[in-house]
């Protein structure tokens, strides 16, 4: 069976294929009538519109490429849903690509989007990336790119955030409050920006309650669940003074967890504990893992607006942003979420 053309929908109403192709693609000089009118037709002959033949008149093809770390993390997953929500409304299909945290399956991840012509690129940078130049390569291309999350300055591009250093002070500050006062930290690695930011909120939370900053008291990690039950244990042999810990994510904080109960530690009574990123299982865990919420679902939607916006500059002849502009970053508060790992109550 031959496939239908915008030949036989035009052949059918007696109007033109240049008529039929402009309803289809809801030119603004076309009636809404005769928008309805074809289209339906175009409905009842079974046609389906030749994407690459639009995007090759275009030079669009609707088509979004998302690259994260790891899509076993919640928190990257809930950013995808929120990229997608809007990007659906606005006619956009996302193509997906996880780097699984290398940075050599991020650079494969990268040229496989830009051989797919995607009409721009969003993403989290992996923990291991060798240098920036495939991303500095999308730049060249005049490709939009957006960052979230794990970002890197010197690629001067626009941006979505949470603010890291304002979570990690609200997670040390919270455990003071409770009565805590010999607070450990989990990092991760230090030329990670994100993970650079919380050390820092973690440490200023410290000196502005007028607690030491104990060396002993700081592991750093690699963020796993593995790596959480390893600095627990380097930590508690390091020193027995410990009365909370605050693990630089939840992955993190569920195998600090696991370790301590696994040895009989109490929780919260003998040892607190605060994560970050507010992962799908922190909720689930005995006890329930209090965290940061990083608004992921929001990241996303505001991470898609910024590229919408690259957009509209490419489309209008807006010159690409050189690498020494100031780009657009928007950061979004973190929220401290409360749960039982974290509250001293006189019974525990």
């Amino acid at each position: 069976m031959s496939r239908t053309t915008i030949h036989d929908i035009a052949k059918e109403l007696n109007t033109s294929p240049s008529t039929v192709s402009k309803a289809l693609n809801d030119h603004p000089s076309i009636s809404a009538a005769t928008k309805e009118l074809i289209k339906t037709t175009a409905q009842n002959l079974n046609y389906r519109q030749n994407r690459l033949a639009s995007s090759l008149r275009s030079g669009r093809t609707n088509i979004i490429g998302i690259l994260i770390p790891s899509s076993d993390i919640g928190f990257f997953g809930a950013v995808v849903h929120g990229i997608e929500k809007i990007a659906r409304s606005s006619g956009y299909n996302i193509l997906l690509f996880q780097s699984n945290v290398t940075g050599e399956y991020e650079v494969e991840g990268v040229e496989t989007l830009l051989q797919t012509s995607v009409d721009g690129i969003i993403a989290s940078i992996a923990k291991d990336t060798p240098n920036l130049e495939h991303f500095i390569d999308v730049k060249k291309r005049k490709v939009p790119l957006v960052l979230f999350d794990r970002i890197k300055e010197e690629l001067n591009a626009p941006s979505v955030v949470v603010d890291d250093y304002k979570g990690a002070f609200m997670a040390t500050e919270h455990l003071i409050q409770q009565g805590y006062s010999r607070i450990a930290h989990i990092s991760g690695p230090q030329h990670i920006k994100i993970f650079n930011d919380r050390l820092r909120g973690y440490v200023d939370a410290l000196k502005m309650n007028n607690l030491p900053i104990d060396e002993d008291l700081i592991q750093y990690g690699r963020n796993s669940i593995e790596s959480g039950k390893f600095s627990a244990e380097r930590l508690l042999g390091r020193t027995k003074h410990v009365d909370a810990i605050f693990a630089v994510e939840d992955f993190t904080a569920l195998g600090a967890l696991q370790y301590l109960k696994q040895i009989g530690i109490r929780m919260p009574g003998q040892i607190g504990m605060i994560g970050f990123g507010n992962e799908s299982f922190s909720p689930y865990v005995t006890p329930s893992l209090s965290t940061i919420d990083q608004q992921p679902a929001r990241m996303g939607e505001e991470a898609f607006t910024l590229f919408l916006e690259a957009m509209a500059e490419k489309t209008n002849g807006a010159a690409s942003p050189e690498l020494n502009a100031e780009p657009k970053k928007i950061v979004l508060d973190p929220v401290l979420v409360v749960r039982e790992s974290s509250v001293r109550t006189p019974q525990a």
